[in-house]
C-alpha cells in the first residue's frame, strides 16, 4: 500500500517507533536514525531480556525498519556539518519525517520543520509529543507511564 513512500523517524522510547513500525508494516521504507551508540531502546528491556545482546523491546517497537547511525553530538557542534549533511541528503527525496523529542530539540539539532521544508517542501513533518506543542507541560518529556500517574488512572488497576 505505502511502497513508493519514504520515511525518516528521529523516533525512540514507544510512541514514535510504533507509529514507524506502522507505516513499515504498509510498506513505508522507514530509516531509523540512531546514535551512534544505538537507540536508547536497543539496550533496555524492561524485562532484561535480549536475543543476541538486542533488547526484545527493540525487536518488538523497531521492526521492518533499517537504521543509520549518525553522531548527533555532532549536529550541536557548529563547526562541524558533516552529521547534518547526511541527514538533508536522506530528507530530500523523503515523504514523511517522524520525531518524538520535546518540542524545540529538533530545531535545536537543525532538523526543525522550517529548516527541512526548504530542502524539500513536499515533507510532511510529524511531531509526537508527550503534552504537545504549547502549554504549561510543553517542555516535559511525556510517555505512557507518566500519563497514567498523573492521571491517576493506574489506581483503577485493582491493586
Amino acid at each position: 500500500m505505502l511502497e513508493s513512500i519514504k520515511v525518516i523517524s528521529f523516533t525512540h522510547y514507544l510512541q514514535g517507533p510504533v507509529a514507524a513500525q506502522t507505516l513499515a508494516y504498509m510498506g513505508a521504507d522507514v530509516i531509523k536514525v540512531e546514535a551512534q551508540k544505538g537507540a536508547f531502546e536497543r539496550s533496555w528491556s524492561g524485562a532484561n531480556s535480549f536475543i543476541e545482546d538486542v533488547s526484545i523491546y527493540f525487536l518488538a517497537v523497531d521492526r521492518n525498519q533499517r537504521s543509520i547511525a549518525v553522531d548527533l553530538k555532532m549536529f550541536l557542534n557548529l563547526k562541524t556539518e558533516e552529521g547534518k549533511k547526511i541527514i538533508y541528503d536522506i530528507v530530500k527525496d523523503a515523504d514523511i519525517l517522524i520525531e518524538n523529542f520535546r518540542p524545540g530539540v529538533m530545531q535545536k539539532l537543525g532538523f526543525g520543520y522550517e529548516t527541512l521544508h526548504e530542502i524539500n517542501r513536499r515533507l510532511i513533518y510529524c511531531s509526537c509529543s508527550g503534552f504537545g506543542c504549547s502549554g504549561p507541560y510543553e517542555k516535559r518529556p511525556g510517555q505512557d507511564l507518566l500519563a497514567q500517574a498523573m492521571t491517576g488512572i493506574l489506581t483503577l488497576n485493582g491493586k
